[in-house]
Order: C-alpha cells, then sequence, then structure tokens
C-alpha cells in the first residue's frame, strides 16, 4: 500500500476514534443532569395491583404499582377522619387517559381514587380499617431497560388486625374495665372560672369508679393513678392519646371508658354528653347506657349520645365510650365538679351504666 494511503487511513481513523470518544464523553456528562432533572410534566401510566395473603401467618398485603414516564417522588399520609384512607402525592405527574378510579375487593384497600392536586397527582385509598404508620410503604423504583421496565411508584398496605369477637356477660363480676381520667400532668384540660381544672375532676370521678368497680368484682385498669403524664414529659398529643389507648388494648379490656368535663366559650352552656365511635356493634350501645345513667345522677341537661372521632375511642379495639361529666366553663356545674358528693354522684352513674350495657349485651349473644 502507497505510504500517502497508509497516512490518510490513519488520519482518517484517528478522527473517528476521537468522535466516538467525545460522543461518550457528552453522554457522560448529559448523565448526571438526566438523573437530577426537575420533576414536572410527566405522566401516570398503567396502574397494577394484586392482594397476598402470607401462608404461615395469614397476614394479608396489597401492593399497588403506578407506571410514570420519568423519576418522581411520591409520599403518603394516614388520614383518619372522617374514614381511614391512605393518601399518596407523586410530584410532578397528571394521570394519564387510561388511569380511572378503582373499586377493589375491600380485603385490605376499598376503593382508589385518582386526582390533580396541582403539579401533582393524589392517589386516595378507601380504607376498611384504620392503618398505622407501620402498616404501608410508599417507595419508587427506577427504570429498567433490559427489562423494558419504566420507572415505578409501588405503594404496599398491610391489613390491619381485625377487631376481636365479643361475647358479654351480665353483671360487672370479672369485667376487665380500662379507666382513662382525662388529662394530667403537664396537661390540665379546661380551667373553670375559679381556676378548677379538668385532670383534676376526672381523676377524682375515676378513682371513684374504680373503688365501686371492684366492689362489684371486676377488675379495672387506670391509665393513670395520679397527677401525671401517660406517655410521659414532651410527649406529642398522638402519643399521649395513643399511649392511653394502648393500656387497654395490650390488657385486652371488655371496656374503655374515657372520662372527661366539658368546656365552652358562652358560660350559659352546660349538661352532660356521651360520646362513642361506632367501631363494634356494642359502642353505641355502651354510650346509651351510661348516657342514661349518669343524666339520672347527676340531673343535669340531656345532650345525648353522639358519634365522634377522638382518638382515644377509635383506636382502641373494645366498646368504648367518652364521657363529658358537665361543663367547667359553666360556673354552676364548675362548682359540682369540684364537690366530693358530686364526683361521688357520677361515678355511681358511670357504674349503672356498665351494669346496664353489659345487661343489654348478654341479650345478644
Amino acid at each position: 500500500m502507497p505510504l500517502l494511503r497508509k497516512i490518510v487511513l490513519l488520519l482518517m481513523l484517528t478522527l473517528l476514534v476521537t468522535s466516538w470518544t467525545g460522543l461518550y464523553a457528552a453522554s457522560a456528562a448529559i448523565a448526571p443532569k438526566q438523573a437530577v432533572q426537575s420533576y414536572g410534566g410527566l405522566e401516570l401510566s398503567q396502574v397494577r395491583w394484586a392482594n397476598h395473603t402470607e401462608a404461615l401467618t395469614g397476614a394479608a398485603k396489597l401492593r399497588l404499582v403506578m407506571d410514570v414516564s420519568g423519576p418522581v417522588k411520591a409520599s403518603g399520609v394516614v388520614v383518619n377522619a372522617p374514614t381511614p384512607r391512605l393518601v399518596v402525592t407523586v410530584k410532578g405527574t397528571t394521570p394519564g387517559t387510561g388511569v380511572s378510579d378503582l373499586t377493589l375487593d375491600g380485603k385490605v384497600v376499598e376503593k382508589v381514587s385518582f386526582d390533580v392536586n396541582g403539579k401533582d397527582t393524589t392517589v386516595t385509598f378507601d380504607l376498611p380499617l384504620k392503618v398505622e404508620a407501620g402498616d404501608y410503604k410508599v417507595f419508587t423504583l427506577p427504570s429498567d431497560a433490559k427489562a423494558n421496565r419504566p420507572f415505578r411508584v409501588v405503594v404496599d398496605i398491610n391489613k390491619p388486625l381485625g377487631l376481636p369477637d365479643f361475647s358479654f356477660t351480665a353483671g360487672l363480676k370479672d369485667k376487665v374495665i380500662a379507666i382513662d381520667p382525662g388529662h394530667g400532668g403537664s396537661d390540665p384540660g379546661a380551667i373553670g372560672p375559679t381556676r378548677y381544672q379538668e385532670k383534676t375532676a376526672t381523676l377524682a370521678v375515676a378513682q371513684n369508679v374504680q373503688d365501686l368497680l371492684e366492689k362489684a368484682g371486676a377488675r379495672v385498669i387506670m391509665t393513670r393513678q395520679d397527677d401525671r403524664d401517660v406517655f410521659g414529659p414532651d410527649a406529642s398529643d398522638v402519643e399521649e392519646l395513643k399511649a392511653r389507648s394502648s393500656v387497654g388494648n395490650n390488657r385486652k379490656a371488655d371496656i374503655f371508658l374515657s372520662i372527661h368535663a366539658d368546656s365552652f366559650s358562652n358560660p350559659a352552656a352546660g349538661g352532660t354528653t356521651t360520646y362513642y365511635y361506632q367501631k363494634t356493634l356494642y359502642d353505641s350501645m355502651l354510650a346509651e347506657a351510661l348516657q342514661t345513667s349518669l343524666v339520672e345522677a347527676g340531673d343535669l341537661q340531656d345532650r345525648g349520645a353522639r358519634t365522634a372521632n377522638f382518638y382515644v375511642i377509635k383506636r382502641t379495639q373494645m366498646p368504648a365510650a367518652l364521657v363529658e361529666l358537665a361543663f367547667i366553663s359553666n360556673p354552676n356545674e364548675e362548682k359540682l365538679l369540684s364537690s366530693p358528693g358530686f364526683q361521688q354522684k357520677m361515678a355511681l352513674g358511670i357504674v349503672r351504666g356498665l351494669e346496664r350495657f353489659f345487661d343489654q349485651a348478654a341479650k345478644l349473644n
């Protein structure tokens, strides 16, 4: 081969190698930018789900996978009022035309709905039972070109343990009753016109209830026996309330009762109220029985048995109620609440209400 031709071929080969090296370098330089690209303008496309039940434990779990056209961030939060839900936000996406609301079998999730919230997609999971923070996971998986898999958002939800079955007998003997004197320690609760504190009244009544129940043969579990926080100092509201409901749950109480005093901006407001959250067949029955007996005992305005989303009556696994004995913001009722005679009357009303409840519940068996 002539020398000139060899030189030309060598020059062409050098240019070709330099060209490929430059392209590779450019690709390597672009890749980090792709990895940290801003989240936005992406599409949430195919959605898949499946239930899985472990053979040994019987634990059930739902996995839902959402394909996305690029990398995104996703997070979830539990909302328990007015009904249990898990809300997942997929940042910088919109649902594709093929994405629609899902009606599932209700074993773990009843319904999944997709909505647009600004520049994000909100995915709402309607749940048959409340879930805790440890009952779900929201995470992402990278795209896999070899397996032909796009970027994915994955939601795992574990089915909460079901509520126990209840079969009540009449009478108070051998019943396990969890009594929760509201507030305490660093939390005084509501404060009356003469500075009498709710936490003082609730503890006094609860201790009277304990004495009466134990004399009737019941076993009483108190969330607090003195003026203290149940969870401990500097606890968040949720930590404190969860600590109280856990007392009943961990000891497998038959009934959970939280004792409080009401308050309102209008000092003329007064009366007795009992609240419940219908999570078992018996919650409303318990509230009605307590309300009837408390009004008979205290002779205050009957404000009725009402539904509410209070933490301690929702998160306890057994029938539960929260009683508001009277309005501490009402000068006359504040005076009653601070009276040992009235405290004993209301305690007796609670015990009679519990006995009335067990008698009624036994007839349903």
